[in-house]
């Protein structure tokens, strides 16, 4: 099956059709540990905050798919309950940046670590050889596309 893989189409094809299990494992395991008084858009916004602290509610907004008046008010909540903080920009005083408090941050550090560990459980079950070309496929996927190679707008 590797050489089927091996052309950047059939490369292309694997991606698009292993990421979608993999992200699915990822976000049940961070959902099951976000905690029952916060719903599933809330944690989205607390993990992109994490991703992208200083972004604008209208990034926020376009990240997890919401509108913007939405937005305003479930980032109220959070704001609220002490887990994000709202601070004009430096830069453009009309501007609102989002940043996780240290309650917010700890949040979903934990929910981090407890999917980490679930997704461990999981890949345990492979051989350490399979678990270090995982890892070596990983580092040149992040590698590719952290840098923004191989995007097209």
């Amino acid at each position: 099956m590797a050489r089927i893989w091996s052309s950047p189409d059939g490369c292309a094809q694997a991606v698009l059709d292993t990421v979608p299990l993999v992200m699915r494992a990822v976000r049940t395991e961070m959902r099951s540990r976000r905690g029952p008084d916060l719903s599933v858009p809330q944690f989205r916004v607390l993990v992109f905050v994490r991703r992208q602290p200083g972004a604008s509610l209208s990034e926020v907004a376009q990240q997890v798919g919401m509108t913007l008046p939405s937005m305003s008010k479930l980032v109220g909540g959070l704001v609220a309950r002490g887990l994000v903080s709202r601070t004009p920009s430096k830069t453009d005083r009309r501007r609102l940046v989002l940043i996780l408090t240290l309650k917010g941050n700890a949040l979903v550090e934990s929910a981090r670590r407890g999917a980490q560990a679930g997704l461990a459980r999981r890949l345990s079950g492979l051989s350490q050889e399979d678990r270090e070309a995982v890892a070596q496929a990983l580092s040149a996927l992040d590698a590719l596309f952290s840098s923004g190679e191989g995007m097209t707008s």
